[in-house]
Parts: C-alpha cells; structure tokens; sequence
C-alpha cells in the first residue's frame, strides 16, 4: 500500500512540474528550455516506473521493477526532449514564410501555417513558392525518423460547416502530398481534416477567422 502511494504522488509531482514550467519562464529562456529536457525525463520516470509496476508478481517485485523502469524511462524522456529541442532550433533556422509559428510542448512539436501563406482564397493546392519550406520540413523529418507526423486542416465558421470539414481535409492532405513527394514515408504521416471545429482565435473579427485557417504539422517522437 505504502508503494502504491509512493508511485502515485511521484506521477502527480512530475505532472504538477510539467504543466506549470511553461508558465514560469518565456519560451527563448534557457531556465524554460532545461525545464522541457527535465519535464521529458520525468514523464518518461512516471511511465517506465508504471510499466515496471506492472511486470511485478509481489510488492518487492514490483519496487524493483518500478525502479529499473523509472531510470530507464527517465533516460528516454530526457532523450526525446533534446531531440525535440534541437530539431525545433533546426527548423527555426530552415523556415522563412512569415507567420509560421513552432511550439515546442516538450512531446511534440506543433508547426501552425497560416493558410493565407500556403493557399490562395478556397483553393487547397500549395502555393508553388511556399513548398520550399513543407520541403525544408520533410527534410527534417528525415533527418529525425523516430516520430509519427499529424497533418491537420482548420478553418474559420465562414460558410457551411460540412464544405469547411471538406476543405481542411483537401488541405491537410495537399500539405501532406508535400511533405510525402518530398521522401517522408507515408506510414508515418496522418491526415485529419478539423474544419471549424477547434478554433484559436474569436471568429467574430477579420483578424481571429485569419487565425484559425490554418495548417498544423505535429511531430511526435516514437522512442
């Protein structure tokens, strides 16, 4: 019993630290990026101490299991964080289209394209000039190929909802094309089309409606 409660308030630390380190320091401050590396090693403790519980026959079984597993899962949570981090810097480098944003979670990196900069007006073919970057993308997928990729479309409210799911799907999927043609392997890449469903920004103003058009590349790592 005394284990069970160990473990459990281990979880719920490393999940208080996790969300409260992207609050307590901007996203350029070194102190911010060493939290992310250290946040990545403790989710990867919890779940390696979780998975080593449950291979356990006896409580003392389990203690040491927990234990093997917490350092092995730190080790690859700390892994993944500096993977992240640097594939991040790479990509800040690499791309140029204004208005491009990279948002590093610590598990996942969320690459948003507003779609005024890669479609014209209710088009979903790429713009020719902007398929250097989905390019400068995929070769950075190649060069990281331990991560699955999510490709998902989002609209504004404008129009009828069932064309917009339409339209962010044919969206996604051009982005998608890209980033395939460009040698991404299609197993690793999911197309998922949102349409209005899951704005940012108010869609009651120009400014917010710009906003939720858009295009997310979501990078996770698989090990």
């Amino acid at each position: 019993m005394t284990f069970k409660y160990s473990l459990a308030a281990v979880t719920l630390g490393a999940l208080t630290l996790s969300a409260c380190a992207p609050g307590m320091y901007g996203t350029g401050d070194p102190a911010y990026e060493r939290d992310k590396t250290r946040n990545g090693a403790l989710a990867g403790a919890v779940l390696g101490a979780a998975a080593g519980v449950a291979v356990g026959d006896d409580e003392e079984e389990r203690r040491r299991g927990a234990a093997i597993g917490a350092l092995v899962g730190a080790g690859a949570g700390a892994a993944i964080g500096a993977q992240l981090d640097r594939q991040e810097a790479e990509l800040r480098a690499q791309l140029d289209a204004n208005g491009t944003q990279i948002v590093n979670t610590g598990d996942s990196l969320v690459v948003t394209m507003p779609q005024n900069i890669l479609f014209a007006t209710d088009s979903y073919a790429v713009r020719a000039d902007l398929q250097d970057d989905l390019r400068a993308v995929a070769s950075s997928l190649q060069r990281y190929p331990n991560s699955v990729v999510d490709v998902v479309g989002h609209t504004d409210n404008t129009g009828e909802a069932a064309y917009n799911q339409q339209l962010s799907q044919r969206r996604a999927q051009a982005v998608a094309s890209v980033l395939t043609r460009s040698g991404v392997a299609g197993s690793r890449v999911r197309v998922i089309g949102r349409g209005e469903d899951q704005p940012i920004a108010s869609n009651l103003t120009p400014d917010g409606r710009a906003q939720n058009r858009r295009v997310e590349i979501i990078i996770r790592p698989t090990q």
